[in-house]
């Protein structure tokens, strides 16, 4: 179990026993959110006061301290590719104004029915509208915050640190002894696939700029590849895994480095057409994959409580750690999400909201 925090207004045992009365007076009634009311670039994210949501049944309410600043904002934000849209995130406008994914914080509420937690516990997960003093949660899309881990760090673990473990770990299946190439090893996703699959015993190569090579170097790299300098789909070698983490390299040079019976897998893909952006390859991958002994896949990433419990056992163990490089506060949330679009932030980033530590 994790430490409790003093930084809410109800006891655990009060809540055990008034659920419902613990939702109703646990967090004022309103807050500082950061939020963005039409489609975008991230300069239009502006802190705005607005009402503090309240937990429904199976939902938690979350004191947020830290949230994480990945690419899937940036998305959001800008309602690019515009495939994003259709799928439920708001047509004309994004659905859910406030900004943020990631969470870690102290749970304020809870709902009805709701087993696994009580006010006081200190969580992380994902759910929408995190870059907030206060955000509402499912219940199962949380885990317990590792002990090892700072807020700021737990923070920014859950959306690519889960993407890269059902890349690495359900996707690839790597074992001890493969060799492993990660395209964009120092971005959010390829920090932390670097370390797990590190942790599985594999010999990993990092693809990333010069400037971010000493970063994946500590987090386990054997080697690491300035893409700038050298083009590693002309490399005379092949890997048995090859994970992607973005970029529009095409498939058949990606195969030219996978050997005969190796597994790509694609996370995620910048770039691309306006409709579906760097999509288009994890579509085609599966279909290539039907007529070829190399196996080839994308990753739908879907975070829930089991695969952060798996995480949190990395994390304990000391094989996996959040890269952050930098924190913002919570009125700095427009310039985090166009750093890391820059390609200014190596590893992660948080968004601070209350004590990081």
């Amino acid at each position: 179990m994790n430490a409790k925090t003093t930084d809410t207004s109800q006891t655990a045992a009060q809540t055990a026993a008034d659920p419902a009365a613990a939702s109703a007076t646990a967090a004022p009634t309103t807050m500082t959110a950061a939020v963005q009311t039409r489609y975008a670039g991230p300069e239009e994210i502006h802190v705005d006061t607005i009402a503090v949501p309240k937990p429904g049944e199976g939902e938690v309410l979350v004191a947020v301290h830290a949230a994480g600043v990945d690419r899937g904002v940036w998305h959001l934000a800008t309602g690019r590719p515009l495939v994003i849209r259709a799928i439920g995130f708001g047509l004309r406008r994004p659905k859910q104004p406030v900004q943020g994914t990631d969470v870690a914080g102290v749970v304020a509420a809870v709902g009805a029915g709701v087993t696994r937690f009580t006010v006081g516990d200190e969580v992380y997960g994902t759910t929408d509208g995190t870059y907030a003093e206060y955000a509402v949660a499912k219940e199962d899309r949380l885990a317990l915050k590792p002990a090892a881990a700072s807020f700021a760090e737990a923070g920014a673990m859950p959306v690519s640190a889960i993407a890269a473990l059902q890349a690495v770990q359900d996707s690839a299946q790597v074992e001890a002894g493969q060799r492993v190439l990660i395209l964009g090893a120092s971005g959010g996703v390829g920090s932390y696939a670097t370390q797990i699959a590190v942790a599985a015993g594999a010999t990993v190569t990092g693809v990333a700029s010069a400037a971010k090579a000493d970063l994946v170097r500590e987090l386990g790299a054997a080697r690491v590849i300035d893409y700038r300098s050298t083009e590693v789909t002309a490399l005379d070698e092949t890997f048995d895994v090859i994970i992607d983490t973005g970029g529009l390299t095409p498939l058949r040079k990606l195969r030219r480095i996978l050997s005969p019976t190796g597994t790509l897998v694609i996370v995620g893909g910048e770039g691309g057409d306006a409709l579906l952006g760097g999509s288009g390859r994890s579509l085609v991958s599966g279909l290539v994959s039907m007529f070829s002994k190399q196996r080839m896949t994308g990753v739908m990433t879907a975070s829930n409580a089991a695969r952060l419990e798996r995480l949190s056992a990395l994390v304990e163990s000391g094989a996996v750690r959040a890269a952050v490089t930098r924190t913002y506060p919570l009125d700095r949330a427009a310039d985090a999400v166009t750093d890391l679009a820059a390609g200014r932030i190596a590893g992660k980033a948080s968004v601070v909201v209350r004590d990081a530590r």
